[in-house]
Order: structure tokens, then C-alpha cells, then sequence
């Protein structure tokens, strides 16, 4: 039965991976020019290629050993995508007045990690689900809380904080976070080059929903 393995993939292999976020829109030509566009999806999925990243021995043993011990296709991962893995830019360092995550209603007290892409109005917003716990801070309508009055979730990325905000009070976060994905082939495609070095044709990782 598949499941989620809280483990990393290599960073050294994730540094060198191609890819990003993947949309499917189908699209309808009517006769006169006009067209018709509707999504089937709701949240966009990330694709990315880890092959090219592969260029020593060692880094071949490194990915044999992960790719075996998630059974291939069956286990999900972390992966760090680091072209966005922070609540901001990644350049900037993460402040808890990032992302809006939720308004208090004076009863709720747990809040969903979410990271909004985009223009007000037009934002997609991307639920995270698997945090670096130890990099999540939280504000409450500005004022950032101590770490010890709220809770991290790292494997479903839910926030709950110790008290309720009050009615209408605006809940903010920020974060690092990794995408869960698993590998796309049940077959590795590897050669060696020469005494130390290799390479391998394509590994395809996709998002999942774990």
C-alpha cells in the first residue's frame, strides 16, 4: 500500500532539477473564432525532472538507494523546489506577515498553511501541506506570536494556535516548505560515462496530493 515518506530527496540532486507548475485547460474553438476555455482542475500540480542533475557515481548510488527504498512509483517524498519553497521570494528572509492564512471568527483556532501566486482578485491560492515546521512564525492582526502559542502540523500543514483570534482578527504566516511528489518511472535509465562519472536519460517526478 503506497504512503507518504517524511524524508527529503538528495538537495544536491533537487538543486539541478528542470520543471514547475503544471496546468490543464481544455479548450473549445466555436465557428465563429471565438473560444470556450474551462479547467477540470482545481489546484495546479508540479512536473519536474531530476535527471539532468545526475553527473557522478556517487550521485548515481545516492538516487538508486532513494528510488529503491520508495518501491519506485508507490512511496511519496518531500522535495525541495527551490524556485519556491518560501512564503516569499526566495531571496527574502521569511517574516510572520507573509501570507494571509485565515480570519478569526473568536472560535477557530487551527488554520490551513496557504501561499497566494498572483494579483488581488486574480491570486491562485496554493494550500501547503508540508511545512519546515521550524520555520513557520505566525502573526495575529500584525502582533507575531511566540513559537510556544501555536503548533506546526509538518505532514498536513495545519496551524493551531493556543487561543481563538477574536472576531475579524486577520491570521498571517511564514514558512519554508517542501512539495510531495513521487517518482514517475518504476525504471531507472542509468549509465556510466566513465571511471566516475554518469548520468541518467530522465527521472519525471510529479506532485501528489499526500
Amino acid at each position: 500500500m503506497s504512503a507518504f515518506h517524511d524524508v527529503a530527496f538528495p538537495a544536491p540532486l533537487a538543486l539541478g532539477a528542470s520543471g514547475g507548475p503544471e496546468r490543464r485547460t481544455d479548450v473549445t474553438a466555436l465557428g465563429s473564432g471565438r473560444e470556450v476555455r474551462n479547467t477540470p482542475w482545481r489546484y495546479g500540480r508540479r512536473r519536474y525532472d531530476v535527471g539532468g542533475a545526475v553527473r557522478h557515481r556517487d550521485d548515481l548510488y545516492a538516487l538508486i538507494a532513494f528510488f529503491e527504498a520508495r518501491r519506485g512509483r508507490l512511496h511519496a517524498f518531500r522535495f525541495r523546489d527551490f524556485l519556491d519553497f518560501s512564503s516569499r521570494a526566495p531571496s527574502q528572509p521569511v517574516t510572520a506577515l507573509d501570507q494571509q492564512i485565515g480570519v478569526g471568527d473568536g472560535a477557530a483556532t487551527s488554520f490551513p498553511l496557504t501561499k497566494a501566486y498572483g494579483e488581488p482578485g486574480y491570486a491562485y491560492v496554493r494550500v501547503i501541506t508540508k511545512p519546515q515546521a521550524d520555520s513557520v512564525r505566525v502573526a495575529v492582526d500584525g502582533v507575531e506570536l511566540a513559537s510556544s502559542a501555536f503548533s506546526v502540523d509538518a505532514l498536513t500543514g495545519l496551524v493551531t494556535l493556543g487561543a481563538a483570534p477574536a472576531a475579524g482578527a486577520v491570521v498571517r504566516a511564514g514558512f519554508l516548505f517542501d512539495t510531495p511528489v513521487r517518482f514517475d518511472v518504476d525504471r531507472l535509465d542509468l549509465s556510466m560515462d566513465a571511471f566516475a562519472a554518469g548520468r541518467a536519460v530522465s527521472i519525471p517526478l510529479i506532485e501528489t496530493l499526500d
